[in-house]
């Protein structure tokens, strides 16, 4: 099972500004794909391939996670590897990313014991919206200024959830397997 770990966005109106921020982008005319409303997330780690067996053992060690819900607020467009050639564009955190990090250090560190191989590049906190798949254009650069402060607004992190991605034609299908609530009263 093609697997990753992340927290959903649930916020009807912060769902809405991202939405609004990909036809923005979208404009550009750039070949992209943007990811569906329902699938949009902040990732927290992409596991890949999972073994029936090992998926178990991710949840058992997830279920050993705790963490107190806290907020997230989402502030700014960016672009992996750098926005004059973007790859993947992305809605940034601007506010609850060294709680997003503390969850992903654990995480890490439990995955770690299961066999999974440390990410290579550090944790950077965001929501994809869209990934480039043609030439860029000075359309698409201009369009990422303009969103470089944009205001999506505040979500809620209070429940972690193991995802299944099934890809297909007309794109990926995610299924929540497991899920963490936070501990404690946090919010």
């Amino acid at each position: 099972m093609r697997c990753f770990i992340c927290f959903d966005i649930e916020d009807e109106g912060v769902l809405d500004r991202l939405v609004e921020a990909q036809r923005i982008i979208l404009r550009s005319g750039v070949r992209m794909k943007p990811v569906e409303r329902k699938n949009l997330h902040i990732t927290l780690r992409f596991l890949g391939e999972v073994p029936p067996p090992v998926v178990e053992a991710v949840e058992s060690e997830m279920a050993r996670v705790s963490f107190e819900a806290f907020e997230a607020h989402i502030r700014g467009v960016g672009a992996f590897p750098r926005p004059s050639s973007p790859r993947v564009i992305w809605a940034g955190i601007a506010e609850g990313g060294e709680r997003l990090r503390a969850v992903y250090e654990e995480l890490e560190g439990r995955l770690r014991k299961l066999g999974f191989r440390p990410e290579g590049r550090e944790y950077h906190p965001h929501v994809t919206l869209i990934r480039v798949k043609g030439p860029r254009n000075p359309r698409l650069l201009k369009a990422l200024m303009e969103l470089s402060d944009y205001e999506f607004g505040t979500v809620r992190c209070d429940s972690l959830r193991l995802k299944k991605s099934t890809l297909t034609p007309r794109g990926p299908i995610y299924e929540t397997l497991f899920e963490v609530r936070a501990s404690g009263r946090g919010l």
